[in-house]
C-alpha cells in the first residue's frame, strides 16, 4: 500500500500527484526556455551596419505639405530589414511638418532650435532637450520657430521590415 505524503509548499499542503503535477509542468517550462534559448542563440543575427550621416544627408521639403526646405539625414535608409524609421532633420526657418495622421506611435526628439509640436489639435513649444511623444492615430506636425533651424530626432516603427 502506497503512502500519501503531504508536502507544505508556501503554507498550502498538497498531495503526492499535485506536487507530480507542479514538478512536471516545471521542468517542461524549464525544457521549453533551454531549448527556445539554444534555438535563439543558434540564429545568428545579420552583421551590425555604420552609417555615415554625410552620405545620407539631402536638402528636400519636409514631408506632409511640403512647407519651407530642410535638410534630411536618413540614417537608415539603405539597412535592409530595419523595422524602424530613426531620422535627423533641420527644418529651416519657416518650415513645417504639416499636419497629417499617424498610424503608430512616433518621437520627436529637440536637438536644437525652437519649435511648436502640435498633436490632434493640442499645441506646445518645444526646445532642445524636450521630447515629444506622439501616440498612433493621432493628428500630428510640428512647425519650427524663431531665427535658428529646429534639429530633430525623429523615430517610429515601419509598417513591415525594410527590404
Amino acid at each position: 500500500m502506497e503512502r500519501e505524503t503531504t508536502y507544505l509548499i508556501n503554507r498550502t499542503a498538497l498531495s503526492n500527484d499535485e506536487v507530480l503535477t507542479i514538478m512536471s509542468k516545471t521542468l517542461s517550462i524549464l525544457l521549453a526556455c533551454l531549448f527556445g534559448c539554444c534555438a535563439t542563440a543558434a540564429m545568428a543575427a545579420p552583421p551590425m551596419v555604420i552609417v555615415d550621416e554625410a552620405k545620407v544627408m539631402r536638402d528636400e521639403p519636409p514631408p506632409h505639405g511640403n512647407i519651407g526646405m530642410s535638410t534630411a539625414w536618413r540614417i537608415p535608409a539603405n539597412v535592409p530589414g530595419r523595422t524602424f524609421e530613426f531620422t535627423k532633420r533641420a527644418l529651416h526657418v519657416g518650415a513645417a511638418i504639416g499636419l497629417h495622421p499617424i498610424a503608430h506611435d512616433e518621437i520627436y526628439y529637440v536637438v536644437s532650435g525652437n519649435g511648436e509640436v502640435t498633436s490632434d489639435g493640442v499645441s506646445h513649444a518645444i526646445t532642445a532637450g524636450m521630447t515629444a511623444y506622439l501616440y498612433n492615430g493621432a493628428t500630428v506636425g510640428i512647425v519650427q520657430k524663431g531665427g535658428e533651424p529646429l534639429m530633430l530626432m525623429i523615430a517610429y516603427p515601419l509598417p513591415a521590415p525594410a527590404k
